[in-house]
């Protein structure tokens, strides 16, 4: 069973058929849209500011979202997947994203929609990504434009997520 836990008098509040997994954390001052999925041991954490979150948004196993306390709130748009161990923090991530495996957006930066965020890439507070970038490294620094076919793989992981979700549904 998921924990969904109130603070400083902020419950979260989550759209239709959303898919909370066993030991996944959701406190305080989150809006989530519908059919989102937060995965195992995933972390979404509004205890010091607010959390945003679109429409078929899909946050995997080990991921935490937070922000800074009265600084950096965080929101993220619909059809992003924030990947295994992801660290999203203070920002805004716009739609059709993906943030690979491990990696870490820092406060105050803006990723463009139609973007990827590379496994393991670093982006620095502040940073701004224009869409339809892909970005790597550390820090992270554009190396391409988003391909269509790239494109249909952030298209395809956002839509297979609720997918896998229904497989838990009982």
């Amino acid at each position: 069973m998921a924990t969904i836990k109130s603070v400083r008098g902020f419950t979260p509040r989550f759209g239709k058929d959303c898919f909370l997994a066993d030991g996944a954390v959701i406190i305080g001052d989150v809006t989530m849209g519908d059919n989102c999925t937060v995965w195992f041991n995933a972390v979404v954490r509004g205890d010091v500011h607010s959390i945003v979150i679109g429409n078929n948004t899909n946050i995997q196993d080990g991921a935490v979202l937070h922000c800074t306390y009265e600084k950096a709130r965080l929101v993220i748009g619909s059809n992003v997947s924030i990947a295994h161990n992801a660290v999203v923090h203070g920002c805004t991530v716009e739609d059709n994203v993906l943030i690979g495996i491990g990696a870490i957006i820092m406060d105050h930066a803006v990723v463009g929609s139609n973007s990827v965020i590379a496994a393991g890439a670093v982006v620095l507070p502040g940073t701004v990504i224009k869409p339809g970038s892909v970005y790597a490294g550390v820090p992270a620094r554009r190396v391409k434009d988003v391909t269509p076919e790239l494109l249909e793989t952030i298209s395809r992981t956002a839509r297979n997520y609720p997918m896998y979700a229904g497989w838990f549904k009982t």
